[in-house]
């Protein structure tokens, strides 16, 4: 089973925030004028082939660009096609801990992402902490966006080796960390090496865009390091799985790339 690892179903507050004017000039995309609906999402990936995607919140500095409850809705109208990943406010430790709990016991969701950059603060800073111990107590990964931004955004913060004392840390953690690493794709290999419960994910780059050595890494001892993503809508499914057929992986490292690694480290499908 195709899954996507990382989506937004956005809202138009979201797709009309002035940070991602970059990325309209990349996309050439203007701003819709009214909700997109969640059957618009799942045509994008029925058009990939792919049956399923986590889609996640956002939660920042500002507020919600797209909320907990909202993705829970999202969730709802997919017909299970969608999973939901939750977001916290990282100021307030007793809060973001209650909300992750809240997400994961009573909204089903998966996971928690937080975004370095849209707080810009790396994930080593102590007001992660909190989010760290409550997602190790409730079994649910961490996710989070590494590499350099396309959001009018400081990247820094997105360097992968700010992951690295957060693992040594939390050694119960397990930790997927988004959008390559690019520039700093071998600290991101390094890691994923290093560190038993630390993973990759290709969104927001296609298939031609792989750096070398992560396509080396997936053909070989990191078959089981590596997800796919799209990061739909910056980047449509069909057009984050085409070229993967070039990759040169072998039969076991397709699967795994494409949902197996997913459903194992997301515990999908009765997986533990």
């Amino acid at each position: 089973m195709i899954t996507d690892a990382w989506i937004q179903h956005p809202t138009l507050r979201m797709l009309a925030d002035p940070m991602f004017e970059s990325l309209r000039r990349w996309t050439k995309q203007p701003v819709p004028t009214q909700e997109i609906p969640v059957a618009a999402t799942l045509a994008a990936l029925d058009a990939a082939g792919v049956q399923r995607a986590f889609t996640s919140a956002w939660v920042g500095p500002l507020g919600a660009m797209i909320s907990n409850d909202e993705v829970a809705g999202f969730v709802a109208q997919s017909g299970g096609r969608l999973i939901g990943v939750g977001s916290v406010d990282i100021r307030r430790p007793m809060q973001a801990m209650r909300e992750v709990r809240r997400c994961v016991e009573q909204l089903g969701f998966k996971a928690i992402r937080v975004l370095p950059w849209l707080w810009e603060l790396p994930p080593s800073d102590r007001r992660y902490y909190p989010v760290y111990a409550a997602c190790c107590e409730l079994g649910v990964p961490f996710c989070t966006q590494i590499g350099h931004t396309g959001p009018l955004m400081p990247s820094e913060p997105g360097r992968p080796i700010h992951l690295d004392p957060v693992a040594l840390e939390f050694p119960e953690l397990t930790i997927v960390g988004g959008h390559i690493g690019y520039p700093w794709t071998d600290e991101a290999i390094a890691l994923a090496t290093k560190h038993e419960r630390l993973y990759i994910d290709t969104s927001a780059y296609t298939p031609a865009r792989y750096p070398a050595a992560l396509v080396e890494f997936m053909r070989g001892h990191g078959r089981r390091k590596v997800l796919w993503g799209s990061n739909y809508p910056m980047i449509a499914p069909q057009q984050a799985i085409s070229g993967v057929d070039a990759l040169g992986l072998d039969d076991e490292a397709k699967t795994l790339f494409l949902g197996g690694n997913a459903a194992r480290v997301y515990r999908l499908d009765g997986g533990a």
